[in-house]
């Protein structure tokens, strides 16, 4: 073995600012703060941006890149990871094709021209639950318009992997100017929510643990781009983002802070469901800081809200639609709720509540 081998000097210690005392926990991949202090060790300092209109530094749902001067490509990937692979609501499958469909969405390219999804399968994995959740991709791509072009599969030994994780890749493509940026926000834009939040995590949490709280908990999971090509057809959206990974108070907070403007919302306007609220409360797990995977935060332009509510409650999946919010130039970069009773801040979650759960 040479002197250089497997041998950690000091000088790549000073240039990496990590130690191997420096390890990552569950937290790095809650979608938090510790999340975005790796991505933006790791990788964003690594790689340019180059010409693209939204680039890996703005941390946003996806990219996009100019083709010519007319179209640009949105593009978007995505891991995912949950257990137990099959519950109430939906699946990994349904997770995968809805998560990635959805980030395409949330850039306002809401017609996807291709996936790519790979498996990767832990050995002894019956086949028939590959089966069943390639089906249901197959039924989620179809209700989203959407299609698998290719794709990639990998098998790990036993205990390497927990049974299955699926990466899926998005492409669209978007007249150039027309995506939708979550840094979007502007003072006086209208905060609208598509529907109830917090259904994800609280119900995959009472499953996982055995609760039984005796009301109708299901996942939201389902892809959102009609939902979004709805509200911009009725109107200004200017910002978007689905509150996956640290639920609506961590994308809020992300949307207000890169935006640079402060959002005020109305707790008693933000719509959670009767058995979500019960069982978060027994839970002691807030609503507002776990995963959705079926609904849309956006900022519009105050005068298109209306038309823009209208437009979401006429449809199927987003009939829970409602106004919670405004964009003030106080506070800036912070979320402030009004409980009814007084207002405090609404911060994002620390560390992960809930491991594996999207």
């Amino acid at each position: 073995m040479s002197d250089s081998d497997d041998v950690t000097t000091d000088s790549d210690e000073e240039s990496s600012g990590y130690t191997d005392n420096d390890v990552i926990t569950h937290a790095h991949g809650a979608g938090g703060g510790q999340m975005t202090e790796l991505i933006e060790a790791m990788a964003v300092s690594r790689f340019a941006d180059s010409e693209a209109d939204v680039g890996l530094a703005a941390l946003d749902d996806g990219s996009v890149q100019p083709i010519d001067d007319d179209h640009s490509v949105v593009v978007t990937t995505d891991s995912h990871v949950v257990t137990p692979l099959f519950f109430s609501g939906g699946d990994i499958g349904r997770l995968a094709i809805s998560g990635t469909v959805n980030d395409l969405a949330m850039m306002g390219a809401t017609e996807p021209l291709a996936l790519t999804s790979s498996l990767i399968i832990e050995a002894g994995t019956p086949q028939s639950t590959v089966e069943r959740v390639t089906e249901s991709m197959q039924e989620t791509c179809e209700e989203a318009g959407a299609t698998v072009t290719t794709g990639d599969t990998k098998v790990m030994g036993s205990d390497e992997i927990d049974t299955l994780a699926i990466n899926t890749t998005g492409v669209a493509v978007v007249p150039r100017g027309n995506h939708v940026p979550d840094a979007g926000l502007s003072v006086g834009d209208t905060i609208i929510v598509s529907g109830t939040v917090g259904d994800h995590g609280i119900s995959l949490l009472s499953e996982r643990e055995g609760f039984d709280f005796g009301g109708d908990l299901a996942s939201d999971v389902q892809p959102v781009n009609d939902l979004v090509r709805a509200a911009m057809d009725a109107g200004e959206v200017t910002a978007m983002k689905d509150p996956t990974r640290g639920g609506l108070a961590t994308v809020l907070n992300e949307m207000a802070g890169k935006a640079d403007v402060g959002i005020d919302l109305d707790e008693r306007a933000i719509p959670v469901s009767g058995p979500v609220s019960s069982a978060g409360e027994v839970l002691g797990i807030e609503p507002f800081d776990v995963a959705c995977e079926g609904v849309v935060a956006m900022g519009v332009a105050s005068e298109d809200a209306q038309a823009v509510l209208a437009a979401l409650q006429d449809t199927s999946k987003g009939e829970d639609a409602a106004i919670v919010g405004e964009v003030v130039a106080d506070h800036t970069g912070q979320v402030v709720l009004d409980t009814g009773f007084g207002r405090r801040y609404l911060t994002p979650p620390e560390g992960e509540q809930l491991p594996r759960i999207c």
